[in-house]
């Protein structure tokens, strides 16, 4: 089995790998996220998708990556977990970014990363382009980690209906 095309991107991983190291990013493997991925997979495809984007267009890949990745670092299953302070989409954010100040310094730019991820579902606009990447990279993602293998189970029960409507060869 090939090993996915972060771990071969050795310019990408000097950027997060003290940032992987952290328990508390590890501990992300432990909580799902959008149905069929978890939150660790899923924040590492953000980053590293964003991290591409922020450099061929010359933006703060550094910071891109490392917001990227640090930007649903939350421990609680979102469907279960309500808040007085307002939805989801509002807090986990900021709970976030505080997390992430616990591991590592942040710069206002990973900060807006971090905070603004949720744009369309928020209101606050992002301040900078990387923002703006790492917003839309994560709705792709989670729309690519929910369709792909749902498109996978319509398939195979299509399949299946199909077989038990098809008449028996004549022999």
């Amino acid at each position: 089995m090939t090993q996915p095309k972060w771990k071969q991107d050795l310019e990408y991983i000097a950027l997060i790998e003290d940032l992987l190291e952290f328990e508390e990013v590890k501990k992300l493997e432990n909580y799902t996220q959008h149905h069929f991925t978890t939150r660790l997979d899923h924040s590492i495809s953000v980053s590293y998708i964003s991290y591409c984007i922020a450099k061929k267009h010359g933006l703060d890949a550094r910071a891109t990556a490392r917001a990227g990745l640090l930007h649903d670092l939350f421990y609680y299953d979102w469907r279960i977990t309500k808040f007085d302070e307002g939805s989801h989409a509002y807090v986990h954010p900021r709970m976030a970014c505080e997390n992430a100040k616990k591991l590592t310094e942040l710069s206002e730019l990973e900060c807006d990363i971090i905070i603004k991820h949720m744009w369309l579902a928020t209101v606050a606009l992002p301040k900078y382009k990387e923002s703006y990447v790492v917003t839309f990279v994560d709705k792709y993602c989670a729309i690519k980690e929910v369709t792909i293998p749902l498109t996978g189970k319509v398939r195979t029960s299509i399949k299946s209906a199909w077989a038990r409507l098809r008449p028996a060869p004549v022999q």
